[in-house]
């Protein structure tokens, strides 16, 4: 018996690893990941099917994420039919694309066909377009429309991320018709809870939910308990919109139509998480001017995401540090003043900060618009005029009693006012302007309003020094 057929044989049975992978952290355990490298290594195919291809989606796609980049595809060759290429859609594009580059077309198209159409599409978006036709191709005709149609939706739309298949019956049939159509009918999404009601031309006319299905008697007609479907959602509306949709209606299912408001598809609440969570990481990147930069980004990569708005950012510092080369005289006369301007500008760049985020995320979910923007505006203002006396008055007693000069107090305590009141004037008026003006406020807003705090601070300081002083 050699060694590694020992590790083999003593390699914790499914039951010993796949109860729980996590670590108190929320991160796989270090001990299944050296397992799981050892299984691999070893090509144990019968523990990796075990404890592995058992795992659910979003665990698996964790578990690539964090094994060995060279061990992903060593692992999915492994597995073969078993690996459930619905993981893919967990995890990071750059991963993902890692994987799907080294697959063989027929294998991705095999493994396409037992996905639902929105995991289908997810991943074959982001194929080049010769291969993206060359598994299209290998697809049965009827599935093959389906994903053409949904990739001909513009990306991040409704259309992209909804689900073609779906339940659909004229409003004649009874609900006997109905029941035993579902029971028979092999081609019907695994899980669904509405029951969508069309014309022979698949015009949407109604909904009926499970429920009703389930408390009526069969001979009874599908018209007379249909309803009203719940706010469709146009095939090229926003997934941002129509998430909000969701959240605003409480729905969990919702249909999606094209422009003759004919049925092709449903979006579903598990869908629209993803889509919450992904808009919501991407305002919080872009606010950093990060841009849509993952972690498994190579160096070059990431450089490469920071770069413009670093750029402008060194432009718009050089704007404030000319505002400072203005009072040079002034600064060289009294030395306190280069002592003390980072603490106006610092003050002022994070006031403006707080209030450009609160107002960007308003902004995002549309709770902020034209019919309350004076409103909170208004309030805004109030908040730098409190928030500047407050600690303006803190930072002049502290410069005070520092230098020994209480008019050196006194001018940081009126140049702090200035700042902070402008602060947060910056923070939610560029934002609103912007987005009045179509661009994008979570990543354009930070730059100018650090700019404008730094050259109102600098100025409104060492302007009212000179005033003094000079």
């Amino acid at each position: 018996m050699t060694e590694n057929d020992d590790d083999i044989l003593h390699r914790p049975a499914a039951d010993e690893t796949h109860d729980d992978i996590y670590d108190e952290e929320g991160s796989i355990r270090h001990d299944f990941l050296t397992i799981v490298g050892a299984a691999i290594a070893d090509r144990d195919v019968l523990f990796l099917r075990q404890n592995v291809a058992k795992l659910h989606e979003s665990e698996l796609g964790d578990l690539i994420e964090a094994i060995q980049p060279d061990q992903r595809l060593a692992m999915i060759r492994l597995l073969g039919d078993d690996f459930d290429m619905t993981a893919l859609t967990e995890v990071d594009e750059a991963i993902r694309m890692q994987i799907v580059d080294q697959m063989p077309n027929a294998q991705i198209a095999a493994a396409i066909g037992e996905l639902d159409s929105d995991d289908a599409v997810y991943i074959l978006e982001d194929l080049d377009d010769e291969d993206r036709e060359e598994i299209l191709a290998q697809l049965p005709f009827t599935e093959r429309v389906r994903l053409r149609r949904a990739l001909d939706y513009p990306e991040s739309s409704a259309g992209r991320r909804m689900q073609t298949e779906f339940v659909a019956v004229p409003p004649f049939w009874t609900v006997g018709q109905t029941i035993d159509y579902m029971r028979d009918e092999e081609d019907l999404p695994e899980s669904f809870t509405q029951i969508f009601v069309i014309d022979p031309t698949f015009k949407l006319l109604g909904a009926v939910n499970l429920d009703a299905i389930l408390r009526t008697k069969r001979a009874v007609k599908i018209e007379t308990i249909m309803h009203e479907t719940n706010h469709p959602i146009p095939a090229e509306m926003d997934q941002e919109e129509a998430a909000q949709l969701f959240e605003q209606y409480d729905l969990l299912s919702a249909a999606v139509v094209d422009e003759n408001e004919r049925l092709v598809g449903v979006l579903t609440i598990d869908d629209v998480v993803d889509v919450i969570q992904e808009e919501a990481e991407e305002d919080l990147l872009r606010l950093g001017g990060v841009g849509d930069e993952e972690l498994s980004d190579s160096v070059v990569e990431t450089s490469r995401s920071r770069v413009p708005w670093l750029a402008v950012n060194l432009f718009t510092a050089f704007v404030s540090a000319s505002v400072i080369s203005l009072f040079e005289a002034t600064i060289e006369q009294v030395v306190a003043l280069a002592i003390l301007m980072p603490i106006v500008a610092g003050m002022g760049g994070n006031a403006g900060s707080q209030t450009m985020t609160v107002t960007v995320r308003a902004l995002a979910t549309r709770n902020l618009d034209i019919h309350n923007a004076f409103r909170v505006v208004r309030r805004e203002a109030g908040v730098g005029l409190i928030n500047g006396v407050v600690f303006g008055c803190t930072v002049g007693l502290v410069a005070g009693l520092w230098f020994q000069d209480y008019s050196i107090g006194g001018l940081i305590t009126t140049a702090m006012l200035i700042n902070m009141f402008a602060a947060a004037m910056a923070g939610i008026t560029i934002p609103m302007i912007l987005n009045r003006a179509g661009a994008d406020p979570a990543v354009s807003s930070a730059v100018f309003v650090t700019a404008i705090t730094d050259t109102t601070g600098f100025f409104s300081f060492l302007g009212l020094a000179t005033w003094w002083f000079m």
